[in-house]
């Protein structure tokens, strides 16, 4: 149960990057699609189904927004990644079928943190700073796997951890 909570709470972090502007003009995008579909539409000479509007302009409404929420996700993402926001947002925007936001998500850069002791931009996974051989996060003495703080014993091979050094951790940017 404790592994659900944990990926709910990394979706829910996701979201609330994207941006208050793509959340807005999701909305717009949503509003438009139900204004074109159960009103503009009618006066063509060929009208969808009646019962048929609805559900298109449902469809629509929902497959514009979501295109513009990851369009804000790219944005933010990519700052935080430190990536060209500018660059991606246009990629993401400009090639088509979704294909710039595929090639986004393939290409973009692993999170970075920031050694604790020289300062250094270093991959967050990182067990020691490259640079100053700082030890950036508990590990087990035995078999090397990185633990919890928290933990007693090395989840990997049952060794016991001590808990008397305490250890640094890398800060993320």
């Amino acid at each position: 149960m404790r592994i659900r909570s944990e990926n709910q709470s990394v979706v829910a972090r996701e979201i609330r990057i994207v941006p208050v502007w793509a959340w807005a003009l999701a909305a717009v995008a949503f509003i438009a699609a139900q204004w074109y579909f159960n009103i503009a539409i009618v006066h063509h000479p060929r009208p969808p189904a009646a019962w048929a509007r609805p559900v298109l302009g449902l469809f629509a409404g929902i497959g514009g927004g979501a295109y513009l929420l990851i369009i804000g996700y790219v944005n933010r993402d990519s700052k935080r990644r430190r990536m060209s926001p500018l660059l991606w947002t246009l990629v993401a925007l400009i090639i088509p079928n979704g294909m710039g936001i595929l090639l986004y998500f393939v290409l973009r850069q692993p999170f970075t943190g920031t050694c604790p002791q020289c300062g250094r931009a270093i991959e967050v996974d990182f067990k020691f700073c490259p640079r100053c051989s700082q030890k950036l996060g508990p590990n087990c003495p035995q078999c090397q796997h990185t633990v919890q703080v928290d933990d007693s014993y090395c989840p990997y091979c049952g060794t016991a951890l001590d808990q008397s050094a305490p250890v640094s951790q890398p800060k993320t940017s």
